[in-house]
Parts: C-alpha cells; structure tokens; sequence
C-alpha cells in the first residue's frame, strides 16, 4: 500500500470503526480499547507521513478512479502532515485524561470522538472547498453530542447559555462557508483545489467569492472581531473536551486560512495589511480578555484567542521566515494549550471548581500539577527553554525583518500581559499565600484526620498534563528540528507547484 492510497483510510477507518463502536456502545472495555487503538494506529500512520514528505513532496489520491477535477481529492504534504500528527496526539492524551476522569467512561464518548477525528483527518487532507467544508461539518456534529454528553445529568445555565451559543455561532459560520463555496463554483466553476490555484491574482470575482469563504473560517478559528463566542462557550463544557476542542476546531480553520491564502490566492501581498490588523488586534484584545477573568478556563480561553492571532501573524506575513515562525508556534500552541487546560482539568474534577478565590493556596500540595501548569505556562508566555521561547522569537523576528514593526510590538506587549496572568494563576492557586495557612498543614487543634480529609488530586491525572509539559521542553531544546520540519511547510506553501502538480 502507498502512502497516497493511505490517505482515504485516515478517514473512512476512524467513521468506521466509531460506528462499530456505537454498536458495541454496552461493552465499555471493547469501545474504549477500540478507541485508543485506532487512535494509536492513526497516529503511527501519520507519524509516516511527516517522515515521507520532510523531503517537500506532495503525495496525492483521487478517489473513485475519476479524474482529475472530478475526483474526490485528498493530498498530504509537510503542513498537513505535522498538523495531523499533532492533532492526534493531542487527541489520544485527551482521552486518556477524559477516561482517568469519568468524561470518557460514557457509552457515546467512543464513537463521538472517533467520528470528530475523522472529519479533522479529512478537513487536514482534502483538496477540495466543498469537501473541506463537508468535513468541517463531519467534525461539528459530534461536537455537538460531545457538549451535550459532558453536561448530561449535571448541567448548569452557565453551561447550557455556552453550549448553544457554541451550537448557534458554528450553525451561522457553516451556513456561511457554504455559501463561499457556491459563490467559488459560480464564479471559477471548480471547487478543486489544484485549478484553483492563484486563481484570486487573475479574477477579482474569485478573489471576492474566497473572501467569504476566509471570513466564515476566521469566524472559526476565532479571529476579532468575532471572538467573543469561544471565550463564552469553551470553558462551559467538561474539561477533558475542553483540551481537545482546543487542539482541534480552531486549528483546522487555521491550517485551512493557511491553505487558501497560500494555494488561491498565492501569497497575494495587496491584501496583508488587512491580515496584519486584524491579527494584531486579536492578540491584544485576546489577553487584555483574560485580565478581568476570574475562572481559569475562561482566562485560558481568552488566551486561547490571544494565541490565534500569534499564529495567523504567520500568514499575514507571508515570508518563509514568517510562515516557518507561524507553523511552529501553531504546533507549539496545541500542544501548549491542550496541557494547560489538562492541568486546570485535574484541579476541577478534584476540587470541584476552577475558580480562581475558591483555590487560594489549597494546590500548594499538589507539586506535580505545579510542575506541569508552571512549564506550559512559561512556555506559553515565551519564557526559555520551553518552545513557546522558540516560536514566538522566531514570529518576532520574522516580523521585524518583513518590517511589521507594530506587529513585533504588540506580541512583546502582548508576551508580558500573558506572563503576568499565568503567574496570577500560579500565585494563587500553587504559591504560599499570607492569607491563611499551608492547606496540607493542619492549623491549630486539627487532627490529622481532618488533614487527610482535604481533597487531593490523584497523581495519575497529572501525567497527561506532565507528558505535554515535557513535550513543550523537548520541542524547545531540539528547536533545530522543529524549525526544520515547520520550515518544510513553509517552502511548500511559498511554492505550490509541487502540491498542485499532484493534483492533476
């Protein structure tokens, strides 16, 4: 089997098996060990796949024997290929995580998860808008069942108002993109991706048609002004779905944003500018955010949509610095984020709040969780010799020599409000405080059976957020090889020949 006839597989096997899955949904041990070895499995083949295309090649298949521009087409190349490997990782500790919690113990978390993946499989490999698009929506529908199955039984108006602004936004965004992709098809008369290639240079009805379509996916990926729903709706569901929608539905819109732009509209630099505004002002507004917030989920979120603008800076740019900075910081920043939130998770489910007041000083004995939520927070903000160091010098930099000057600006303004909320987190939640005493001390006339009474979080749910808090050190130190591979991606963005050639 070739790895372009591997390609159909990363999808239809995930669907498949979710719904055999669902079928043996009452047996908890089969579905669960199905889960993990089909994302196990998925993961080694797309492990493959970084490694046959570090060369910059472009492997193609066209399913269904049709040709070419008729064809359901899938490719893979560098970009697609380590944001897919990433995702899948991210994914397979997030179960982990949800399985040590309870989240994924429900006969449905299986199939859902395993029908999400497969549409990120398929949005990441399609070359084809029409079929991105329905593979967005193959990824929104368990979505959907996911929000509903962490709430079940225990939900609040806070959780219930987010899950259908959730639902709402992504209904309008949807109805949105499609109506890009018929506006790309009356105008060019194709939706493929290999002859629509610098197709927005030459007509400027393409390039207004592709505008919809980049608008509706930076509505997505949650880009100012349209921002507001994600900050709202991702901390109301369960933290272990948290972490993975993080990883996965924004971005799928990015790499989706870095695409388009690279292969549609071929770098087009009349049209920057807009970029280099926009994504300025969601990395300001993201963290200026998370200020006045009080739980940590919703300061993650706010965060979350601070980051976003780091990582399309890339493409605003649209220089091989730039783009190779952008896909670095993008996969940096899933795993990043994932680990934050794995961390806040733990502390949730244990204390049965992620209230910033109702924490003070009571993690001060829990030095694993310390460990893992102070490194990817440090490497969040940019601190060395974590990855986030690596990738946002290299943005800074990449913005400087391009001459964005206000956009290297704002990211170092931007770094040390990000710095300054992590460590509101840390002081609160892990450091000594004065305001009372060290919770694993018992005060004054407390016996040691009230001190053994104290909620504490099980060692094991700190490994998920552990194993990517190392994952964001090895990145850091072997930056080399991180910087290589992401500028791989980069070339093959720069220079569409071979992605396009392969498409026909």
């Amino acid at each position: 089997m070739t790895l372009a006839t591997l390609l159909p597989l990363m999808v239809a096997v995930p669907i498949a098996v979710g719904g055999l899955t669902m079928l043996l949904q009452r047996w908890l041990v089969v579905t669960t060990t199905l889960l993990m070895l089909t994302l196990t499995g998925g993961l080694a083949a797309a492990i493959a796949m970084v490694v046959m295309t570090a060369d910059g090649s472009v492997h193609a298949h066209h399913l269904g024997l049709f040709e070419a521009g008729f064809a359901i087409a899938f490719a893979v190349d560098a970009f697609s290929a380590l944001v897919m490997t990433v995702a899948l990782f991210l994914t397979l500790v997030s179960c982990v995580f949800a399985l040590q919690v309870g989240t994924g113990r429900d006969p449905l978390f299986a199939p859902l998860v395993l029908v999400l993946m497969g549409g990120v499989n398929g949005a990441l490999l399609t070359a084809d808008i029409f079929n991105m698009f329905v593979f967005i929506e193959v990824m929104l529908l368990p979505s959907y069942g996911l929000l509903v199955l962490a709430k079940r039984g225990r939900g609040t108006l806070t959780s219930v108002i987010g899950s259908r602004l959730y639902v709402t936004v992504n209904l309008f965004i949807s109805t949105l993109f499609l109506a890009g992709v018929g506006l790309v098809y009356g105008v060019a008369g194709t939706v493929n991706l290999g002859q629509l290639a610098g197709a927005a240079q030459e007509d400027p009805l393409v390039a207004a048609a592709m505008a919809v379509v980049l608008f509706a996916l930076m509505m997505k990926a949650s880009v100012v002004p349209v921002h507001g729903w994600l900050a709202r709706s991702y901390p109301s569901t369960s933290p272990a779905i948290t972490a993975m929608f993080s990883a996965l539905h924004t971005k799928v819109a990015i790499y989706a944003i870095y695409r388009l732009y690279a292969v549609v509209f071929e770098g087009d630099s009349r049209f920057l500018w807009i970029g280099l505004v926009l994504f300025s002002a969601t990395m300001l507004i993201g963290v200026l955010g998370a200020v006045g917030e009080k739980r940590m989920r919703s300061i993650l979120a706010f965060h979350m949509v601070s980051q976003i603008g780091y990582i399309l800076l890339g493409v605003a740019l649209f220089t091989h610095a730039g783009l190779t900075a952008g896909i670095a910081y993008l996969l940096h920043h899933m795993i990043v984020k994932s680990g934050l939130f794995l961390s806040v998770g733990a502390i949730e489910h244990t204390h049965g709040s992620d209230t910033l007041e109702d924490l003070r000083g009571r993690l001060r004995a829990e030095p694993l969780l310390a460990i893992a939520f102070a490194a990817t927070a440090m490497s969040l903000a940019g601190l060395p010799p974590f990855s986030g160091f690596i990738a946002k010098f290299s943005l800074i930099l990449a913005s400087i020599e391009a001459g964005a000057i206000v956009a290297a600006v704002v990211a170092l303004i931007v770094s040390l409000i990000t710095l300054q909320s992590m460590l509101k987190i840390f002081n609160i939640g892990f450091a000594p405080t004065v305001a009372g005493p060290d919770p694993g001390t018992p005060a004054a006339g407390d016996d040691d059976h009230s001190r053994s009474e104290a909620p504490r979080v099980p060692r094991t749910w700190a490994i998920p957020a552990l194993a990517l808090a190392a994952c964001t050190l090895g990145l850091g130190l072997g930056a080399e090889g991180l910087l290589s591979l992401a500028g791989v991606a980069a070339d093959g963005l720069l220079d569409i020949s071979a992605y396009v050639e392969a498409l026909r």
